[in-house]
């Protein structure tokens, strides 16, 4: 009998000798790896997934994911056509203001002024006081190539093709666009002008970024994908291209299924994203109030969110001041559809440009940041 108990308690000690070596008392932590990965943010809620519009008729790829709104904003040539009318219909209000204001003084009523009251609203449409304010004519859509990307910008050339039928856009060969070191493609970009529908002359300006190659490094939550960007531009007379609307239809998109891609180019594979506190933007960072949701090198941009409307304005309007060499920007506010888009902008010290975006949506609060080192 004592022989027995003796095993049971030898059998204890030794259980209890094994379980300290295989993981340790419950009062010693379990050692872990010092090796951290940085999760790219939850984006979905942001997307927009293939045959979404873009504008002319255009549309997201399939294989592609547009973040964040469209951007749509005004040009500077639109503002400029329109500026004369703003300034009459303001100076006639402003004199109604005087003359309701003597009125009062005549019979005697003293003016209340008024106290404003803080309001985190975006500012009404610029042009709210004609009776039909200018549309924008500038759309940029940014997107994140998930699936082939020689299919995918393909895909787009046979838009942007079946968009100027004359430009002679070209889509089984991407030497013709691209850029490539050892046959591995650095960027590509795309700027064409041409008439489309409804005789209206527009600018196309696509671009595709694989993401830096030296370090095999994508930008910042792109899931080490490539990123493509698509401009359009009205060019035409400005009041002309607000008396018709573009079409919002494309026919005679070729598919690129029966013809092969030429060029052979590669597609540079990526290991990792950039932090989302790298520089970006001539040196700009994200603040940690936002979330990025894409960013590219060639061209420089960020497409961020925020919780607070408040921190996606400011962050639009800091960034375009701190590019500013005198501390001047324009500002222009354009109310359209279920949006109100803010676009802030300036002209570097260099010559170059800064812009950025702040759009009001039921979807989210984003700010668009753009930097063009000089302008095209």
């Amino acid at each position: 009998m004592k022989s027995r108990c003796f095993r049971v308690m030898l059998s204890l000690v030794a259980l209890t000798l094994v379980a300290a070596c295989d993981g340790g008392s419950a009062g010693t932590p379990t050692p872990t790896s010092t090796r951290t990965t940085t999760q790219p943010p939850d984006v979905t809620e942001h997307e927009s997934g293939p045959e979404s519009p873009i504008t002319y008729g255009l549309q997201v790829p399939r294989g592609a994911t547009q973040l964040g709104p469209l951007i749509r904003y005004r040009s500077a040539r639109l503002i400029a056509a329109y500026l004369p009318e703003l300034k009459a219909a303001q100076a006639q209000k402003d004199a109604e203001a005087r003359d309701k204001a003597a009125e009062k003084a005549s019979e005697g009523t003293p003016t209340t002024p008024t106290t404003p009251t803080p309001d985190t609203r975006p500012s009404d449409d610029t042009f709210k006081l004609l009776d039909d304010p200018p549309k924008p004519d500038s759309t940029v859509s940014l997107m994140r190539i998930d699936g082939d990307p020689s299919d995918v910008v393909r895909r787009m050339l046979a838009q942007i093709a079946a968009l100027l039928p004359d430009s002679g856009v070209s889509t089984d060969d991407l030497g013709n666009y691209c850029s490539s070191a050892q046959r591995r493609i650095t960027k590509c970009r795309l700027a064409i002008q041409g008439i489309a529908q409804g005789d209206r002359e527009i600018r196309v300006v696509m671009t595709v970024d694989p993401g830096k190659i030296a370090t095999r490094t994508s930008g910042p939550s792109d899931l080490t994908r490539p990123v493509m960007t698509i401009s359009v531009e009205y060019v035409g007379e400005p009041r002309k291209g607000q008396l018709s609307r573009e079409s919002n239809s494309l026919d005679g998109v070729k598919s690129i299924d029966s013809e092969p891609e030429k060029s052979g180019l590669i597609w540079p594979k990526m290991d990792e994203d950039a932090p989302a506190t790298s520089k970006l933007l001539n040196g700009w960072t994200a603040p940690t109030s936002a979330t990025i949701l894409l960013s590219g090198y060639h061209p420089s941009f960020v497409v961020i969110t925020a919780k607070r409307a408040v921190d996606a304005d400011v962050t639009a309007e800091q960034y375009v001041l701190a590019n500013s060499p005198n501390g001047r920007i324009s500002k222009d506010v354009v109310e359209d559809l279920n949006e109100v888009s803010t676009t802030y902008s300036t002209r570097t010290k260099n010559g170059g440009t800064a812009r950025a975006t702040y759009v009001l949506s039921a979807r989210g609060n984003y700010s668009v940041l753009f930097y063009e080192p000089t302008s095209n």
